[in-house]
């Protein structure tokens, strides 16, 4: 006899069918087991209309919860609601559907299209739950007849007519129950932190996640249809084929959570540390919260040199810090720049410039890795040796690199130097930049440092440009000598031995680029115009303030030099005039290049080495450099210029300055 039967459609429309065409239908039907992911997922995603349907998710999970794992109290909810959504229709409905469906795979499958298209407004988290709390239906008043007490004459009546006494729960139902609960948990966990607002491309592995989960949804559903007819006697499902599928996929889908929980923990601990930066309290209160981590294993360490320093990030407290902030790569003229810097601040540490002492400033590396393997941890051990001043060691990510890309602007990678005072604020976002042009002459190395000493020599070039349009062409990192005079033979001299000097193999052993200038050379016509450019700059009243008065000094030393009768010469690493020195101690420097190129090496700057081989050579002939001063003008007799009166004028000062070399300052800076 021909049975008929009633199937709902995956509209939610009942199709009638007879024996005969449900063969048919079956036939039709795919079975998910032999569907590649992405053909259920195309499926699954195109019944996902909207999530804005409400539904009472905490509650309902409380309900599901206590009724899978066979707890007799429903903690956390309130037991006086007496509704909820959705409400009870809705879900028995979907329970009905469920417990008769056909034992087969293909009808599972077509049962799951129906309740996902049914659920098609609510949430992917929703979508599997309301499945289950529709299963807790059937499962609960089982499980519940099944404990019942002989004593109650309802339940007891209730149990027989649910012949309970015949039936058994098998272990495989009851197990995977279990599972499906804990894979709801992971489901809960990323549909949290989807509607937390995070960045997605700051947590990508979100993104990942979400691809995961309407297959995670498909075989949570799929796998209650296939329980349901089996606790009903209807269908003997192989659950394990179900389990093993959605295991599958969940896998997938922790290695996301897991993922995302990292990328989470690093926002938030980001944001933590940002807020906590609005109230830092002194520089090791700022170190701390770039380097140290939140209840991490690991310790960062500081070196210096091959000593660890057991103080750790105390050792910086009341001190300014040079932060060198960089990756391992292509970092060596910084780690030579910044050398000469540590030299220059251990060279009477006592000494005070601009109200800072020198000795209350230190260095300290701190290098940035995406990755800490072995090659990265070698080629740090290497990149340490050559560093004088504190090392950061720490090998894994730095807790607090998100303060340092974003409030530090340390960006692809480019090297950088923020300066910390002892309060714990910048000093200098970024000092790289002054520290290159000026060197320690920027000192302390405040933004305002690196502009007093542009605004110092700028006249300077502004009028070299003038007098040689190719002065334009200088770069930052070349030192140039700049010189002349009345003596043929002392510039034919200077000019053979600097030339001698740049073709030296030393310098390009060390990458040092020089160049040189002759005044005048091309276009003699140009030298007074230079000269008389350098008179105007000069002032007989009081300066308006420190950087008037450094480019009155420099006016002087120019001036002062121009008398020299064999000439003079200008040291500048690139718009940084480092040095203006007289003819002839200058040629003997030059000269005797193979008696100090050593210490260009041993004091990691070429001018520095040259500055002091020059200040040696300037003192033993300093007898011998002078400025002409004729003193019969000086005190000759001249007449009152008032017409009544045609007197002599008394002589009431008389003010002699010479240009010797003992006074550093009269004629070089």
């Amino acid at each position: 006899m021909s049975i008929a039967l009633s199937y709902v459609a995956p509209n939610g429309g009942k199709i009638q069918q007879n024996g005969t065409s449900q063969q048919q239908q079956k036939s039709q039907l795919p079975n998910p087991f032999e569907l590649e992911d992405y053909h259920i997922l195309n499926k699954v995603y195109l019944t996902h209309v909207n999530d804005d349907e409400k539904y009472d998710k905490d509650l309902l999970f409380n309900l599901v919860s206590n009724i899978i794992s066979g707890s007799s109290q429903i903690s956390g909810t309130n037991q006086t609601q007496i509704s909820f959504k959705p409400d009870f229709p809705a879900l028995k409905r979907i329970s009905c559907q469920m417990i008769t469906t056909r034992g087969t795979a293909e009808c599972a499958h077509q049962t799951t299209m129906w309740i996902l298209q049914h659920l098609r407004g609510f949430s992917w988290d929703a979508k599997a739950l309301i499945t289950l709390a529709a299963f807790s239906l059937e499962y609960g008043e089982f499980m519940h007849l099944y404990r019942i007490q002989s004593s109650d004459t309802l339940g007891n009546t209730l149990k027989q007519l649910n012949q309970v006494q015949f039936r058994k729960v098998p272990s495989d139902i009851t197990d995977i129950v279990a599972f499906l609960l804990q894979v709801f948990q992971h489901i809960i966990q990323w549909a949290t932190w989807s509607t937390m607002g995070y960045d997605i491309e700051e947590v990508h592995s979100l993104s990942d996640a979400m691809q995961e989960i309407p297959l995670v949804v498909y075989w949570t559903v799929a796998t209650v249809v296939a329980c349901s007819g089996n606790l009903v006697g209807i269908s003997e499902h192989i659950l394990s084929d179900y389990r093993k599928r959605l295991s599958g996929v969940i896998m997938r889908l922790k290695d996301h959570l897991e993922n995302s929980k990292v990328q989470i923990d690093r926002i938030d601990d980001y944001y933590r540390r940002l807020k906590e930066s609005e109230n830092i309290k002194g520089v090791v209160g700022f170190l701390r919260l770039l380097i140290q981590g939140n209840g991490s294993d690991q310790i960062p360490l500081i070196y210096k040199g091959n000593i660890q320093v057991r103080t750790g990030l105390e050792v910086f407290k009341q001190n300014y810090v040079l932060l060198f902030i960089s990756g391992l790569d292509s970092i060596g003229d910084e780690i030579l720049l910044l050398n000469s810097i540590y030299n220059r601040l251990q060279d009477n540490p006592q000494e005070v410039i601009k109200g800072f002492k020198k000795e209350d400033f230190k260095i300290l590396w701190i290098p940035i890795v995406d990755i800490w393997d072995e090659v990265a941890k070698n080629q740090f051990r290497i990149l340490k040796e050559s560093m004088k001043w504190y090392v950061l060691e720490y090998f894994s990510e730095l807790p607090g690199v998100g303060i340092i890309k974003n409030r530090l602007n340390y960006v692809d990678n480019k090297p950088i130097v923020p300066v910390i005072n002892p309060q714990g604020e910048i000093m200098n976002e970024n000092a790289m930049e002054i520290i290159f042009q000026w060197g320690f002459d920027a000192f302390p190395f405040r933004k305002m440092d690196g502009d007093d000493l542009f605004k110092k020599w700028a006249w300077f070039w502004n009028l070299m440009k003038k007098v040689d349009i190719n002065i334009e062409d200088m770069k930052r990192d070349t030192y140039i000598f700049i010189y002349g005079g009345n003596d043929p033979k002392w510039i034919q001299d200077f000019t053979r031995a600097i030339g001698n000097i740049q073709k030296n193999q030393s310098i390009k052993n060390v990458d040092i680029n020089i160049d040189y200038y002759q005044l005048g050379k091309q276009n003699p016509a140009k030298i007074p115009y230079f000269w008389i450019g350098i008179d105007g700059r000069k002032q007989n009243k009081i300066c308006h303030d420190r950087v008037d008065c450094e480019i009155q000094e420099a006016v002087k030393s120019l001036l002062c030099l121009k008398q020299d009768p064999l000439g003079w010469v200008l040291l500048s690493k690139g718009y940084h005039v480092t040095l203006l020195g007289h003819g002839e101690p200058m040629y003997q420097t030059v000269a005797d290049f193979e008696k100090w190129k050593d210490n260009v090496v041993e004091k990691e700057s070429f001018d520095i080495a040259f500055k002091e081989y020059y200040n040696t050579k300037l003192k033993e002939m300093s007898s011998s450099v002078s400025c002409a001063v004729n003193s019969s003008d000086v005190l000759a007799t001249i007449t009152c210029p008032n017409p009544t009166c045609g007197r002599v004028m008394e002589v009431t000062s008389v003010n002699y300055k010479c240009c010797h070399r003992d006074d550093q300052n009269s004629c070089c800076i």
